[in-house]
């Protein structure tokens, strides 16, 4: 890796940019050497920023724009009318090369759309996709895709599960990452042919890829697999479900706790203990998602976030910039193509529809056995 690695940032993109952003690179310069950034942004708001945090003025140059993509922005709008703002010349410089890699946490659809745009897809993938990690029983997983493509056919799965193995070996640092396609029960029969079919397909390749086979719901949380692949709609579901429960869960907790002096008194005893259990689920350790599939590295930042939580988006950067990731995604691809057979993702089984197996009803007719 080059000593001088160059990380470009979407300075005004975030719900408290440009401060957060700021703050952001200088928490991520305690841990990083040798990596400067490109701030694209207002200079009138960044300088006295960077003022402020003596060590991140010193790995910063601020390219100037007052353009920004607002938050309501579409995509396709933001595409037309954003050529100059904040997003856009921040892509731009990793397509020229200036950058090694970009960090926003602007408009997802709108980084999505204008990543794509300028960045292109690597040589054989199809569809970018949304993937990051969270804790698990276990460790750590990853999942993707988690909004970017609505609908996917097999190949499509198959793509994100090379992708996913590859995130997994480079972010988490797994030899041999465990991969599971996420489905409405274990069984082969279940699922729709998408599903079906990417499962034979990931089976039958000559991959040095463990494929666990189908998971299910609770495997998520569980740790089943180092690396669940799904849609982007059912993957998105599936993240926020997790983020809602998980701030249910600790308003009840903060609720039990606070609801008497026995229990304000047990809080006090357990603090330790509570606050390692918060930071194990702080959403902050786990932000920047990565969209894997271009050519080029691109992370996404939740726009919520604050310098802490930027800091780790940035962080996610430069593993991936590191682990030489799109060069392993190339070769794993690559070497995946080689040995599989096209045909297997033609394939149809009449006798089991998409929704499971027809059997008689209750009245001696035909009915449908749900995946449940």
């Amino acid at each position: 890796m080059s000593d001088n690695l160059t990380l470009s940032i979407d300075a005004m993109g975030g719900d408290n940019a440009p401060d957060m952003v700021v703050e952001g690179v200088d928490t991520a310069l305690e841990r990083l050497t040798g990596v400067s950034f490109l701030l694209f942004g207002d200079e009138a708001r960044l300088n006295p920023l960077l003022d402020r945090f003596p060590r991140a003025r010193a790995a910063c140059q601020v390219r100037h724009t007052a353009d920004i993509v607002t938050n309501d922005a579409k995509p396709a709008q933001a595409l037309r009318q954003g050529r100059n703002s904040s997003m856009r010349l921040a892509i731009n410089a990793v397509g020229d090369g200036t950058a090694a890699g970009i960090v926003s946490a602007g408009n997802t659809g709108a980084l999505m759309a204008m990543a794509k745009f300028v960045l292109k897809t690597l040589p054989g993938i199809d569809r970018p996709a949304i993937a990051t990690y969270f804790p698990t029983r276990r460790g750590e997983s990853v999942m993707l895709d988690l909004g970017a493509n609505v609908e996917c056919d097999a190949e499509n799965l198959i793509q994100f599960a090379v992708m996913g193995e590859v995130f997994a070996r480079n972010v988490l640092g797994l030899e041999k990452p465990t991969v599971g396609i996420l489905n409405v029960g274990q069984e082969d029969l279940k699922g729709n042919q998408a599903v079906k079919l990417a499962s034979k397909g990931l089976m039958n390749s000559k991959l040095p890829l463990h494929f666990h086979g189908f998971v299910e719901g609770d495997d998520i949380g569980a740790g089943t697999v180092d690396v669940i692949v799904t849609d982007g709609f059912t993957g998105n579901i599936a993240l926020k479900t997790a983020e809602g429960t998980a701030k249910l869960f600790g308003q009840f907790l903060k609720e039990a706790l606070t609801s008497s002096l026995p229990a304000k008194l047990g809080a006090m005893l357990a603090k330790s203990a509570l606050m390692t259990f918060k930071m194990r689920v702080d959403p902050r350790r786990y932000n920047g998602a990565m969209f894997v599939g271009l050519n080029g590295i691109c992370v996404k930042s939740h726009g919520g976030t604050d310098a802490v939580g930027f800091a780790n988006a940035i962080h996610v950067a430069y593993e991936l910039i590191s682990n030489n990731f799109n060069e392993s995604i190339k070769e794993d691809y690559e070497q995946f193509r080689a040995s599989f057979d096209p045909s297997i993702l033609t394939e149809t089984d009449d006798d089991i529809p998409a929704n499971g197996p027809d059997v008689p009803d209750g009245n001696g007719g035909s009915g449908v056995v749900a995946n449940g």
